[in-house]
């Protein structure tokens, strides 16, 4: 990481202080991302439309003033960037009031309004239509008045506009990559929210490159419980994507994936973000995908309804999940939108390892009738925020190249503690990443499973029927304890002799029968 990304960190994080004395992270990440976003799409257009003009030798302001250009100039920024905005309503324009101590908050309202409604009939809208509905400038926590909330909203605009995102800088991706420093930030002041939209950097990064294994480029990459959209865009940097796919249930964490999708310089053509319960309400039924990543809510309930029996992604098991467990309806949800050459990575708890009934029926219908499971990896506990609980990467593939054994690794040993949270180091994710590609047994760490040994286990995958990691005890010398005992009680005689001494001096009682 550069000097200048640090300090850039650092002072976005600062920033979020003018805020967080009056809420929880979870509502003030909505205003700090949701005003970084607009900041971006403002000096976006004007980068852009500026570029386009300088052969007509004026100014998108000069531009949007001429009305034989200000259509022109309207259709071209929709066309292209999927959206539109004034020149008055630019982000360095509300700064100059701002500056001048004037009320901003209806200008701030009229252009966040401006932006989604100017996309309204064009091919983008479904990718703007409510984006900013989470940045409520009425709210009381900004404020008593409205002269409180003008304040405080002025206060934390002037501070991102001394912020230079570098967007003219081809080469990098400042602003993509201070987004997700302040994504990972929230989620760790969080908590417990925090699983609703993000999934450690170092396990997205395992999922990500185990997906792209061998592959430049891929059709498409898709995420039924995408969150915030981080780990589709850490797919993006294993490998190239055509097409980014999503769904997510929270309308809040919905709207911070597509900015993020927007603010990676993902063009709104190319990502097909939904919002919606993904297995009771699939809304990309029936496509197929080259890499599906997840991180579900672990054991997350669900209808479990009879109905899905007749459900081609669960029909052929013959069997639910149950209603207080989604994890299996996930997997199978995930199996049935993956390509026939495709990689499927998810996490979950670890009990869909071993636990029975219709889980096990599942579990065993995947290895042993489909032999799609290709991996088991086993993580460290408490690494996600939320939960202490361990978890695993289940890996699957429908054409499988080692298809006469499941490979097993178990990393849950191998992490740093930071504060109250484990995280993976780079080494350890380098260690897993290598270690699944060779394929070859490690001693208390790996082990490729036959299916025959899966089978004698009748379908548990319980890691350590597979993976043995007990370290036998150094053998104890029963002479030297014996001499260590009898040395112990001599010096004990020696003590309690000095002891009686001075209880004799003193003309008491000694403290023990002699």
């Amino acid at each position: 990481m550069s000097e200048y990304q640090r300090k850039l960190e650092t002072k976005l994080w600062a920033i979020a202080d003018e805020l967080r004395g009056n809420m929880d992270a979870n509502e003030f990440k909505n205003y700090m991302l949701g005003f970084i976003f607009y900041k971006y799409l403002s000096e976006k257009i004007e980068i852009y439309l500026n570029q386009e003009l300088k052969e007509d030798g004026v100014s998108f302001k000069e531009a949007f003033e001429d009305p034989e250009l200000k259509e022109e100039v309207e259709a071209e920024a929709i066309d292209n960037l999927g959206y539109f905005l004034e020149p008055r309503c630019l982000f360095k324009n509300l700064i100059t009031k701002a500056k001048n101590g004037e009320f901003i908050l209806n200008n701030l309202h009229t252009a966040m309004n401006q932006i989604e409604n100017s996309t309204m009939g064009h091919e983008s809208e479904e990718d703007f239509v409510n984006l900013f509905e989470d940045v409520d400038l009425q709210s009381s926590k900004l404020g008593k008045s409205e002269d409180d909330k003008n304040k405080i909203i002025s206060k934390v605009l002037l501070h991102l506009s001394e912020i230079d995102f570098k967007l003219g800088d081809a080469e990098r991706d400042i602003l993509g990559d201070a987004y997700e420093y302040l994504i990972s930030q929230f989620a760790s002041s969080a908590g417990k929210k925090a699983g609703e939209f993000y999934t450690p950097q170092q396990v997205s990064k395992i999922l990500a490159k185990i997906v792209t294994l061998n592959k430049k480029q891929l059709k498409n990459v898709y995420d039924p419980t995408c969150g915030s959209g981080s780990l589709l865009l850490r797919v993006s940097k294993e490998a190239g994507i055509g097409e980014f796919f999503g769904q997510e249930l929270n309308q809040s964490t919905y709207n911070l994936a597509r900015m993020n999708m927007i603010l990676h310089d993902v063009r709104f053509e190319d990502f097909n973000i939904q919002q919606g319960d993904s297995i009771e309400n699939p809304l990309h039924f029936g496509k197929r995908f080259d890499a599906i990543v997840a991180n579900p809510p672990f054991s997350a309930k669900w209808t479990a309804d009879i109905k899905f029996l007749d459900d081609e992604r669960f029909s052929a098991y013959g069997k639910l999940a149950p209603k207080s467990k989604a994890d299996f309806a996930f997997v199978q949800h995930m199996i049935y939108h993956l390509d026939e050459n495709g990689t499927m990575a998810i996490v979950l708890p670890h009990g869909v390892l071993f636990r029975g009934a219709a889980e096990g029926v599942i579990r065993k219908y995947l290895v042993k009738e489909k032999n799609y499971l290709d991996a088991v990896i086993g993580l460290p506990a408490n690494i996600f925020y939320g939960t202490s609980i361990p978890t695993v990467i289940l890996i699957f593939k429908k054409c499988r190249e080692d298809d006469a054994d499941v490979f097993f690794i178990d990393a849950s040993k191998h992490f740093e503690k930071v504060k109250n949270q484990n995280r993976l180091r780079d080494e350890d994710v380098k260690r897993i990443i290598e270690t699944y590609q060779a394929r070859d047994d490690v001693d208390k760490f790996a082990h490729a499973a036959s299916l025959d040994e899966i089978e004698e286990n009748d379908y548990n995958l319980n890691i350590p029927r597979y993976v043995d990691t007990f370290e036998e005890e150094e053998p104890v010398d029963l002479d030297e304890v014996v001499k260590e005992i009898r040395e112990l009680n001599k010096k004990s005689v020696e003590v309690d002799r000095e002891i009686k001494k001075y209880c004799d001096e003193l003309g008491i009682e000694a403290p023990f029968n002699e």
